[in-house]
């Protein structure tokens, strides 16, 4: 991983196993489910077919950044104590770590005193650097599941954002503009991804990534479904692009170090059946999951001289990790880097999926030039549900106080318009 990539375990204190079981507990009970698993979405490889789904509903866009997810859980302290309310970020392997020195005010609150608890957002972590050399770890947020105990993962997408804006980060930036000595304190700063409609996609490579590679990578871009609900596990509706040669897969890969016959020196030592020579390269057997706990060989990662001496030269086990590969112009598996961040490979079907979208390779061109058609599209929609929504006006079967003027829960539904005014 890129030198943007933060070390969790210099950032958050990690929960102890019976700690974290009951926080685990604490956010299943919200997300009303029973799994304890991670309980964020994956996206699914971008491929051809793809295309006509960006058509067909509305997606929004944003870049992918090359950092670690993570889902932030803001939770209930000891009321009794300086702690009444603490953080804890969520990995993929699904260990939790709290970390300090984080305060999220309530809407409409110049004290800055009440703090936001039951909530969980969906990000990614980094480290921006810039051009004067200075770093600044952020956690972008790009989704909200729970705020203050109410979930919104059947809202829309937008909404979900608009939530956590209006509610989470414009107190949160109001605090820290009123006390800026604040920020010292603070582990990360929050803030928002740049989001784009989905036809905007000519803006993100030409202006948004060039910007953003500069300061924390770029490893693609993610389309998500505006009108289909946060949905934890694979996603068909949360669409991960990459660059066709940047496509990868995660494999548990096994090390199978050739037999050296013992000669006359290994002889006199006593040894007089082949062994394993270490020295030699070996075969680096690569695996996918089939089930829990069941791997299927899935082929092998190729390895010149050179890679095997920088491989041997990062002085770490390499035998049963987990590593990232990507597919070379000759069709072989390459390594890219090791995925720390992981406890597992990837799916035989996501491996599938991502084979999919090798071998219907959609590039940044392709992207580009459909999107007048996506736009085309999305418009369509648009002045359809206008014209609906005008009839029933017309039949009156809107009354005074629907969408139009309040929104769930009493928020103006201007926040949405607000939203979507701000991209």
């Amino acid at each position: 991983m890129g030198n943007y990539v933060p070390d969790l375990d210099a950032i958050g204190i990690k929960a102890e196993p019976r700690l974290a079981e009951q926080f685990k507990r604490e956010v299943a009970a919200l997300l009303d489910r029973s799994s304890l698993s991670f309980p964020g979405a994956q996206p699914v490889s971008f491929s051809a077919r793809h295309l006509q789904e960006l058509q067909r509903q509305d997606y929004y866009v944003v870049e992918k950044t090359d950092g670690i997810r993570c889902l932030m859980y803001f939770a209930r302290g000891d009321p009794d104590s300086e702690t009444p309310e603490i953080h804890y970020l969520i990995d993929r392997k699904n260990e939790y770590r709290y970390v300090p020195g984080l305060h999220f005010p309530m809407p409409g609150d110049e004290t800055f005193q009440s703090f936001h608890v039951d909530t969980l957002v969906d990000g990614e972590l980094v480290n921006d650097t810039y051009e004067d050399g200075t770093e600044q770890l952020k956690f972008y947020v790009f989704d909200c599941l729970v705020l203050d105990g109410k979930s919104l993962m059947h809202r829309t997408l937008d909404k979900r954002l608009a939530y956590f804006k209006e509610n989470v980060l414009k107190p949160y930036n109001a605090m820290y503009k009123r006390f800026p000595d604040e920020k010292r304190h603070r582990k990360f700063a929050v803030e928002d991804k740049s989001t784009q409609f989905s036809y905007g996609i000519e803006m993100m490579f030409r202006e948004i990534i060039p910007k953003v590679k500069k300061i924390h990578g770029n490893d693609g871009l993610i389309f998500t479904c505006r009108s289909t609900p946060y949905k934890i596990g694979t996603d068909e509706h949360t669409l991960k692009w990459k660059p066709p040669l940047e496509n990868s897969v995660d494999f548990r890969m096994r090390l199978e170090f050739p037999l050296a016959e013992p000669d006359e020196d290994d002889e006199a030592d006593g040894i007089t059946s082949a062994y394993a020579d270490y020295d030699a390269i070996p075969t680096f057997h690569l695996y996918v999951v089939l089930s829990r706990n069941e791997y299927r060989h899935y082929g092998v990662m190729y390895v010149d001289p050179d890679e095997w001496e920088s491989l041997k030269a990062l002085q770490r086990p390499l035998d049963d990790t987990i590593v990232e590969c990507y597919r070379d112009a000759q069709g072989r598996w390459r390594y890219l880097r090791f995925r720390d961040d992981k406890d597992d490979a990837n799916h035989v079907s996501t491996v599938e999926k991502v084979l999919e979208s090798i071998e219907d390779r959609v590039d940044e061109d392709d992207l580009i030039r459909i999107a007048p058609a996506i736009k085309k599209a999305w418009k369509a929609r648009q002045a359809q549900a206008a014209d609906e929504e005008r009839r029933r006006r017309a039949n009156g079967s809107v009354s005074s106080s629907g969408p139009g003027q309040h929104g769930m829960n009493g928020i103006p539904g201007g926040v949405k318009r607000k939203f979507e005014e701000e991209r």
